[in-house]
């Protein structure tokens, strides 16, 4: 099952690379508009944002993790789940706005990006290959933005990869209005 998650990664690491690793540090961090994300801020927001999971997971590996009570509501978990799902997808038909903890750097992205994503993708590479047992369990964590929004580990790696190939497709947006 992890293989599913971990392949999807290395496609989309992939994928960024070749596509965007090759930026100077001004296209990098060009924007067609004030309200739009640069190249380099939406890599870093997927730095920013995964990295948030393992505190989480952490708590939940040593047992110091407290569910709310919307987490013990199957149906919560479920439909929860499965919204947070649906608007992450990458087809971007409804733009959204990100929780403040998870907003991109809004200063200069360096060109040292591309090693720290790499790095950061080995990170949930891991995080996920030491979850099997948890995800087996059936565990249920919250959203590290939102204590109120739950849902199962295993819809939480759905939404890691939906949410990085969603930004990817954003990126690619941008890259291509650079011409």
């Amino acid at each position: 099952m992890k293989d599913r998650w971990t392949n999807q990664l290395d496609e989309i690491t992939q994928d960024f690379m070749s596509a965007f690793s090759g930026l100077t540090t001004d296209q990098l961090n060009w924007k067609p508009n004030p309200n739009t994300w640069s190249v380099g801020q939406n890599v870093d927001h997927l730095i920013v944002i995964n990295s948030t999971y393992f505190p989480v997971m952490e708590e939940v590996r040593n047992g110091s993790y407290k569910l709310p009570l919307v987490g013990r509501l199957g149906f919560m978990v479920s439909f929860l789940g499965k919204t947070v799902l649906k608007a992450v997808q990458p087809d971007r038909r409804k733009k959204m706005k990100t929780f403040p903890i998870w907003e991109p750097a809004k200063s200069d992205i360096q060109p040292d990006l591309w090693e720290r994503f790499e790095t950061h993708q080995e990170e949930v590479k891991k995080m996920i290959s030491s979850s099997l047992d948890l995800l087996d369990k059936g565990t249920v964590i919250s959203s590290p933005a939102n204590s109120n929004i739950v849902y199962k580990l295993e819809t939480a790696f759905d939404i890691i990869v939906a949410h990085e190939r969603r930004h990817w497709v954003q990126a690619r947006e941008v890259k291509e209005l650079m011409r």
